[in-house]
């Protein structure tokens, strides 16, 4: 079922109503029978970027599609809340469990009732959720942050990263407000959202250095960890390291390599703190990678450009322009979802013995 896009006005003199239609036809297309969204015809699964496309099915008004994204997700969660990273088709591609993975749901189902007010639909899907955030939490360290990943024979990875860990805050907020919509109460979710958050923006040590990662500079804010000065200060000092000026942002700083997906993600950090004029003109960088099909190629290499990987389209990559067109035109009901309106602050929690509860 294909209802009006909230969408239809697009954003002007970058992406058309049309063009974002005709996106949403290919993300749709690209769902196999079950639900499950794969990167691309014939490739793997991962649940974070199928959520990602669920979220824009959901703003295009393909909410059937959507919901079988989110039902599938339903079917194929394992017994302790968790997913496995990567499945194909017939088979289980990669059985590592990453936390930000399995947290996402979180993200998706709020964003889906903010765009619908479908709180039936929601509620079906809450004791996945519920047992998602609970898996999740299990792995929260004693500093707040939370480890990424169990190998595939379950042994934990002994250390946590910066991207993933501001992603499960922005989790963890999200599914506490669906929690009280639907009047489950979660304190414990809340604290440790505040132990998070606080391990996110004040202890950037805590966590694996990944700096010539995009995602590392531009997530604490993206999540709404970093916010007002201290969030721009943040942009601003890793911008001409991590952004090529009129291409979009490298998806590692050490190669000339643009990622349409980092650059969409940025779009909607800088939408967050009210850097609209930067947005817009990193937004507009998308229209290289994009295609007539209303695709996405994945990455592009200068000075030759040329695609990386090799002719690859990605269905995520498609997904997050279309959040990005959604949070600049203000376009949906949940298109304020990544500049935090619908909200609340986490309480700020500091650890025993954390310096900064000194000052």
């Amino acid at each position: 079922m294909t209802l009006s896009t909230h969408l239809g006005a697009g954003v002007p003199d970058v992406l058309s109503g049309a063009e974002i239609a005709e996106s949403a036809r290919y993300l749709a297309a690209l769902q196999r029978p079950n639900g499950m969204i794969p990167w691309f015809t014939g490739g793997h699964c991962d649940p974070w970027n199928h959520v990602e496309v669920a979220m824009a099915l959901t703003i295009t008004g393909h909410l059937d599609e959507a919901r079988a994204a989110y039902r599938w997700l339903a079917r194929t969660q394992l017994g302790d809340g968790s997913w496995f990273n990567y499945y194909l088709a017939d088979r289980i591609k990669d059985q590592r469990l990453d936390t930000n993975v399995c947290a996402y749901v979180a993200t998706g189902l709020y964003h889906f009732l903010l765009v619908t007010g479908d709180v039936d639909f929601v509620a079906e899907l809450w004791s996945t959720l519920d047992a998602a955030i609970e898996f999740v939490l299990r792995w929260q360290l004693d500093d707040g942050t939370v480890r990424w990943s169990l190998d595939a024979l379950g042994r934990p990875e002994s250390y946590a990263l910066l991207t993933g860990s501001s992603s499960i805050y922005h989790s963890l907020r999200c599914a506490v407000a669906l929690g009280e919509r639907l009047g489950y109460a979660r304190a414990h979710w809340e604290w440790a959202a505040g132990r998070l958050g606080h391990a996110v923006a004040r202890h950037p040590g805590a966590f694996a250095p990944k700096n010539e990662f995009a995602m590392d500079w531009y997530y604490p804010v993206f999540s709404g960890a970093l916010r007002g000065e201290e969030a721009l200060r943040r942009l601003d000092e890793g911008w001409d390291r991590h952004v090529m000026e009129g291409l979009g942002v490298r998806c590692v700083s050490t190669n000339d390599w643009v990622t349409a997906a980092e650059s969409a993600e940025c779009v909607l950090a800088l939408d967050a703190i009210g850097e609209t004029t930067r947005a817009l003109e990193l937004f507009s960088c998308t229209r290289r990678h994009r295609r007539r099909d209303g695709a996405y190629w994945t990455g592009l290499v200068y000075p030759e450009h040329v695609t990386f990987p090799a002719l690859e389209t990605s269905s995520y990559t498609a997904a997050v322009v279309l959040l990005a067109a959604d949070a600049l035109s203000s376009a949906s009901p949940a298109a304020g979802l990544f500049r935090h309106e619908f909200l609340a602050p986490a309480p700020e929690v500091l650890e025993p013995g954390c310096a900064l509860a000194e000052r």
